[in-house]
Formats: structure tokens, C-alpha cells, sequence
């Protein structure tokens, strides 16, 4: 009877083990994520059941992730980091691979979540330049490397920072079937962002086979994403993509979309010039009033 007693208690304490994961304060994961090759971590909050269905889920994981990806498996509650990762509220999955964080947007399942980390341990987002875009995507001659999903963004562009764990999550999505970049309107990526009018950030395009979509649908959701990259980017008006800009062409641009940016230094223009034609007017005025003045004679004297 005292066997069989301690076997249950046994049990029992293998079963809370199995179904608890460390706790780390924010400050302790962004340690991790910062001197951590691979970091899973489960935001989650107190008396929360759906955060403990997907604690339990992860904790009977553990030990594969370990072995396989050697991957540190923790949680945090009541984070204030979880809006950075995920629009909507705990609980969610986010896979760090060197920092750069993955979204998991998948079923609770252990076969599912075990072979989206296993098959996404590198970052899936590329990083495109004004000297890369063209030579990687092809976008004007539509040729060999297929097609790719767009971000324009920029560092000030708080909701663009936001979007890179889904961004992330699409790439794994649509791994070998479409390319996933981004590209930074402000600094190297500017003279590319005017050649497809991009003035706003977050902009998304879809360059496929010489033509490029334009993403207007207001929804940053990684379902609407991948909808659009593999479908509905049909219900869109293609626009033919154009060519790089000539130096000459793109200075002008450059200047066009500094000003439009800067609309004080329109005003600044305009009042300049009115004042110019203004001061020009009244001495023009003052030079004729003074030549039309009638001399005196002598007799006046």
C-alpha cells in the first residue's frame, strides 16, 4: 500500500514538473534574448486557463527542445513586452532565434510546434538595400528568384517594429513559396522607396513576375499576410514595376519628397517670395513717384 502511495506521489510531482516553466521577469528575458542563441517563451498571465493548456504544452516539449535546438524554455506573466510581439493578448509563443523574434501562429499541438522551431532555427526576413533589392528580388524583369512580400518601414515607426514577429511567422508560412524582406525608407533603402512612391511606413508590396500589389488592406495579421501573398493579391490592380531611377531623376525625387516631408520649408519659400515681389513692387513704386516729382523753378524759390 505505501508502494503504491509513493509511486502516486512520485507521479504526481513528475507531473507538476513536466507542467510548469521557469518564471522571468522582463528584465531576465531580455538577458536571455540578448546573450541566447534560442529562446521559446510563452507570455502568459495569473489565472489565465488557456495560458496554463499552452504552459502544459510547452513543458512537455522541454526536454525535445533542449536536446534538439538546446533552447531555453521559459515564461513570463503579465509581461510588459507582449504587444512589441503579438497584437492580440496572452497567451502567445514567440521563438527568439539570435534575438530576432518568430511569432508561432499554429495549432497547440506538440508535432506542429516542435517541427515550426526545428524547421525556422535561422531568421526568415531579409534585409534588402538600395544595392541589393534589385539584383535579389529581380522585381523589373520578373525572372528566377520568385516572389517577394515587401515591408517598407523605418527605425522611428513604432507599429513597423511591432510587425516583425508576424512578418517572421508569414515567412515561415510561405518558406520556399514566396520571399519575405523589408527594406528601411530612411536610411538604405530610400532611393528604392522612391522608386516605388512609398511615403508612408508600414508599406507592403507584392513584386511578382514584373508586376507589383500594393497591400491596402487595413489588417497586419499574419492570415491576411499569407491571403495575400498567395491569393488575393489577384483582386488588386497590377502596377507595372519600374525601372531604377537615373541619379538625376532620383535627386529630383529626393528633393520633391524631402519638401513634401518638410511643408515648413514650402511656407518659408512661398513668404519669401511674396515678401521679394512685395519689396520689389514698393521700390519700383518709390523710384517712379520720385522721377514723376516736378522740379522747382526758380521763380518758385
Amino acid at each position: 500500500m505505501f508502494r503504491v502511495f509513493s509511486l502516486v506521489l512520485i507521479a504526481a510531482v513528475v507531473t507538476n514538473i513536466h507542467a510548469s516553466l521557469e518564471t522571468v521577469t522582463d528584465d531576465e528575458l531580455l538577458n536571455l534574448i540578448k546573450t541566447e542563441k534560442y529562446v521559446i517563451v510563452l507570455f502568459s498571465k495569473r489565472d489565465c486557463e488557456i495560458c496554463d493548456n499552452y504552459e502544459n504544452e510547452l513543458s512537455s516539449l522541454r526536454e525535445d527542445l533542449v536536446d534538439s535546438l538546446n533552447a531555453w524554455v521559459v515564461k513570463v506573466d503579465n509581461s510588459h513586452m507582449t504587444r512589441l510581439y503579438t497584437p492580440t493578448k496572452e497567451p502567445a509563443i514567440i521563438f527568439f532565434r539570435h534575438g530576432v523574434p518568430l511569432l508561432y501562429d499554429g495549432p497547440l499541438n506538440d508535432e506542429v510546434l516542435l517541427h515550426t522551431f526545428t524547421d525556422n532555427k535561422e531568421p526568415i526576413v531579409k534585409e534588402l538595400t538600395d544595392d541589393t533589392f534589385e539584383h535579389l528580388t529581380q522585381a523589373a524583369t520578373g525572372a528566377t528568384t520568385g516572389d517577394w512580400f515587401v515591408m517598407f518601414y523605418n527605425n522611428d515607426c513604432i507599429d513597423c517594429q511591432r510587425l516583425q514577429a508576424r512578418l517572421e511567422a508569414v515567412g515561415a508560412k510561405l518558406k520556399n513559396r514566396v520571399n519575405i524582406a523589408r527594406i528601411n525608407r530612411g536610411t538604405n533603402g530610400a532611393a528604392t522607396a522612391r522608386r516605388f512612391d512609398v511615403f508612408h511606413v508600414p508599406t507592403f508590396i507584392l513584386f511578382r513576375q514584373g508586376k507589383m500589389y500594393r497591400y491596402h488592406i487595413q489588417k497586419y495579421d499574419i492570415a491576411s499576410f499569407v491571403s495575400f501573398a498567395q491569393e488575393w493579391h489577384k483582386n488588386v490592380s497590377p502596377e507595372r514595376v519600374p525601372l531604377p531611377k537615373t541619379p538625376f531623376d532620383d535627386l529630383t525625387s529626393a528633393i520633391a519628397v524631402y519638401i513634401r516631408e518638410n511643408t515648413w520649408l514650402l511656407y518659408v519659400g512661398i513668404g519669401t517670395f511674396v515678401i521679394g515681389i512685395m519689396a520689389s513692387m514698393f521700390s519700383r513704386r518709390g523710384r517712379t513717384q520720385a522721377q514723376e516729382k516736378p522740379k522747382k523753378t526758380k521763380k518758385e524759390k
